[in-house]
């Protein structure tokens, strides 16, 4: 039987770098919150015996997010043999909160001072024994980073949970909370069943909800709990939970006392001094955007652009060779065209873009090492708290930028339920490595000297949270105050240079991979529906299956500038995989390698798009419902089918209102055509119109200090929710 260590601690303590150092995995490191949503786990390095589980950071082992009741649960309910205390030495008094609810657990634990070589360049010098003998549990100095440390900590791990060595003590609290956590012991006694007495005592003096409704409470037991509670919290004039936490850390201030060492400092430090710049309340939204644009900028227009021929000229030579085989073969015409036409040319025009998608992973990745998309979210939430959402609902949208689905996961983190699915709904809204591609098709083909227009999709998609944070904040089903968030700003450091390549290259290997798996058999399939009639006959492609059900849908389009047949058909593939649209146009145009430089590629195109059609079509591939997978995350994290059908309608209702605004209006002013579908075109504007006075409306109220909703407040349904000035 395997023994199970779990390695847990706070956000970005450098828990899921020693999860990697000891299991010798690939898991992704980020110098900021949010990185590890749901546990994983994997192999001890020299000990095959031992399953290490990376559980999600945490701050304590409350029941409030989904990430804490997963830790909870856990240790609870699989029991592990050990548990390894990931503290950051840097920031010791917050590390060791979750320490002595820990303790309390009675389960074999060891503390893994991670971080040293920060502390020590910070001045902060540990005594691990002294600190050891005050925790009664072993302490081993760390630093994941850099490797030190790590065969100690494994001995030590292996050594206790063998001799299922548990700790020697755990906090002991003052005055009369000491005495009523005895009595709660001893009401509760019965029925505790297999869970840590002193820990069951301590939660259900802090009215811990999930533990009351798991225990079988009588009423006369509750009630005899409740008195208890009631009396010390009138001795003390405070509430329970706030008791606890203070009791905690004045536990931890004691220990601490001859056991850490700060050197002085003086002045800030070179973190705080980045921060008065980046973070700064007019500089830091204007900074964010010029990287972004910077980012987009380097990796599809200028050193990206470089990358073109090379991908060019190597598929170009694939399709050669396989032709040249094929042919040599004798095989049938119509697969060596589904082989040439349909598989290499789809495939390869998704992965022509490939190297430009690594350099905007690269890039993404080393901001993200670096600190500074910590610093992103804390600019975001004075932007999102005006129009009712938290900053917390910034970090899955940040964590969506690689790929939906764990954006998706990342808002496990969001205490509140209608918060949490708010940032689901919308975090598909944020430009995923997916969606590049289109990007740089369009972009390129259109627009090959306007360097904004890539970028202006990252824009959108913000902007597009915003407004519809705005609008269904005012609704009684998301109505209410955003949650509170607090958030640590973790010190700038330079990217490992391993690390940075890592995430890049697990970002980019699995966009390789579904080309090769999803992408390979769409585009085999479009093909076929692109080559036969319904009487399986080979026929042009405009008398196709295909092409019958393109034109069927394309009239649904047609406001939006692409009411053609390919078009329709690329947007339903879209749902496959956003990827499949640059696949579906490489097949349907017959240009092989889909490169946007490729002349013959820009003559093809501008038979069905202009410049403005083109941009509609970006823009509805951005705001539209994601790929499947996608989907299939926003049902499992909403739980719910008729919460997810509000998702996809809601998703699929903007990105057809907006296109469409964007093609009428657009080819009004820039083309000289005459606005089509008026009464569509009406309401939308309506919408739009309505959704630009909320926003003025907020921020007019929240500059005059006063309600940042605007309305009545006493007639509000949010106010039920706590509300409030």
């Amino acid at each position: 039987m395997k023994i199970k260590i779990a390695l847990l601690g706070n956000p970005n303590c450098g828990k899921t770098t020693m999860f990697n150092a000891v299991t010798g995995s690939t898991q992704y490191v980020g110098n900021w919150p949010g990185v590890t949503v749901e546990k994983k786990e994997g192999p001890i390095r020299g000990h095959k015996d031992a399953l290490l589980v990376d559980l999600p950071g945490i701050y304590s082992l409350s029941p409030y997010t989904l990430e804490e009741r997963i830790t909870r649960n856990y240790l609870t309910t699989d029991k592990p043999d050990a548990v390894i205390n990931i503290v950051d030495s840097t920031n010791i008094e917050r590390g060791l909160y979750l320490t002595t609810e820990l303790l309390e657990m009675d389960v074999p634990i060891i503390i893994a001072l991670n971080m040293t070589d920060a502390a020590e360049k910070a001045g902060i010098n540990i005594d691990a024994g002294k600190l050891s003998k005050s925790l009664g549990c072993r302490v081993v100095k760390t630093s994941a980073s850099e490797g030190t440390g790590i065969e100690d900590l494994v001995k030590n791990t292996i050594d206790i949970a063998s001799l299922k060595e548990r700790p020697g003590s755990y906090p002991r609290f003052s005055g009369c909370i000491e005495d009523t956590l005895e009595m709660i012991s001893v009401a509760a006694n019965k029925f505790s069943g297999d869970l840590p007495k002193r820990w069951l005592s301590v939660n259900l003096f802090s009215r811990d909800p999930i533990l009351r409704q798991l225990l079988p409470l009588e009423e006369g037991d509750m009630n005899e709990i409740e008195d208890l509670i009631k009396s010390c919290e009138e001795s003390n004039d405070d509430d329970s939970e706030s008791m606890i936490a203070n009791e905690r850390y004045t536990y931890i201030d004691g220990i601490l006392k001859g056991t850490v060492i700060k050197g002085r400092t003086e002045g800030l430090s070179a973190s705080d001094r980045i921060d008065v710049v980046l973070t700064n309340r007019l500089l830091g939204l204007p900074i964010f955007f010029m990287i972004m644009w910077s980012i987009y900028y380097i990796s599809i227009q200028t050193l990206g652009d470089m990358t073109i021929g090379w991908t060019e000229t190597l598929f170009g030579t694939i399709s050669e060779r396989v032709s040249a085989l094929l042919s040599s073969a004798n095989v049938a015409e119509w697969l060596h065209a589904l082989i040439i036409d349909g598989a290499i040319a789809g495939v390869g025009a998704v992965l022509g873009f490939v190297p430009q998608l690594m350099i905007l992973f690269l890039l993404i990745s080393f901001l993200e090492d670096c600190g500074y998309m910590a610093r992103v979210a804390f600019i975001m939430d004075r932007i999102f708290r005006q129009f009712g959402l938290s900053g917390k609902s910034f970090i899955p949208m940040l964590v969506g930028t690689g790929c939906s689905v764990p954006g998706i996961m990342a808002s496990r983190t969001i205490e509140n339920e209608s918060d949490r699915r708010l940032t689901i709904m919308l975090t598909p809204f944020v430009p995923c490595g997916a969606k590049l591609p289109v990007f740089a098709l369009f972009a390129g083909a259109f627009f090959p000297q306007q360097s904004w227009v890539a970028p202006s999709m990252y824009m959108i998609g913000i902007g597009m949270v915003i407004l519809s944070g705005i609008i269904l904040k005012k609704t009684d089903l998301f109505g209410g105050e955003p949650a509170p968030f607090v958030m640590e700003l973790p010190s700038y450091r330079m990217p490992k240079i391993k690390g940075v390549l890592t995430h890049m290259w697990e970002r980019s290997k699995a966009f390789i991979v579904k080309a090769g798996t999803v992408i390979f058999f769409a585009a085999g399939l479009i093909w076929f529906l692109q080559a036969f009639s319904w009487s399986l006959q080979m026929v042009r492609p405009d008398e196709s299956i295909l092409a019958s059900i393109g034109s069927f849908i394309a009239p649904i389009f047609r406001p939006l500038g692409f009411g053609n047949w390919q078009s329709s058909v690329a947007v339903v593939t879209g749902f496959l995989a956003k990827e499949a649209v640059v696949s579906t146009y490489g097949v349907l145009l017959g240009v092989g390698e889909v490169l946007e430089d490729d002349p013959m590629l820009v003559s093809q195109i501008s038979r069905i798009f202009t410049p403005v059609s083109a941009y509609a079509f970006m823009v509805f591939t951005l705001l539209a419902p994601p790929c499947f997978a996608a989907l299939g995350a926003i049902r499992s994290e909403m739980r719910s089918w008729k919460w997810t059908f509000f998702a996809i309608a809601w998703q699929t209702g903007l990105a057809y209102m907006l296109s469409m605004l964007i093609y009428q209006f657009g080819g009004l002013f820039f083309e000289g055509k005459e606005v089509s579908e008026m009464a569509t075109v009406i309401v939308g504007s309506l919408v739009l119109i309505a959704m630009g006075y909320s926003l003025y409306r907020i921020i007019k109220n929240s500059v005059s200090g006063k309600c940042a909703c605007g309305g009545n407040c006493a007639r509000c349904g949010a106010a039920k929710a706590g509300h409030s000035k």
